[in-house]
């Protein structure tokens, strides 16, 4: 099902100067995390649905078409902060978290236009930036059942 975009929205993505441009807003979840980092694609921060956004430089890379496999992007921060880093290291690279990307109007900030939630994998940092892969979990390739009949599970059978 295709996803409707507000007139609004389909005016600023049309626009070739649009005076109400999209932001990103990306939320990190985490277990090791009391509550979610949110941070904004903007110089300016936003507050969305009573949440503060912090204005940060980040982008998502997206995945080519030739890559075989599962498509990954790649999600880059800008490392601005020692909250984020500390977090890095104590929850041994943030394994485990999900990011979750919205788009919004910075006029209308509670209007979530586009909304998706990726498994975030691969964390590493230097002193410019934190990057991390996105995906989805690979559920296809994962095998049904969790004993294999082979001559060293089962010798008997064979």
């Amino acid at each position: 099902m295709a996803k409707q975009y507000s007139a609004p929205m389909r005016e600023a993505i049309n626009a070739t100067s649009a005076v109400d441009a999209p932001v990103l807003l990306l939320e990190i979840e985490h277990p090791g995390l009391t509550e979610p980092v949110r941070v904004v694609n903007d110089s300016e921060d936003l507050v969305s649905r009573g949440l503060t956004y912090i204005a940060v430089g980040f982008q998502a890379v997206l995945p080519d078409d030739l890559e075989e496999g599962m498509p990954q992007a790649t999600l880059v921060v800008d490392n601005v902060g020692r909250d984020l880093t500390q977090w890095i290291e104590s929850s041994r690279g943030g394994a485990g978290a999900k990011v979750r990307m919205m788009q919004v109007l910075r006029s209308t900030p509670d209007v979530i236009e586009w909304d998706v939630t990726l498994d975030l994998a691969n964390v590493r940092m230097d002193a410019t930036s934190v990057q991390g892969t996105l995906s989805y979990e690979d559920l296809l390739n994962q095998p049904a059942v969790t004993l294999f009949y082979r001559p060293e599970t089962a010798p008997g059978v064979f």
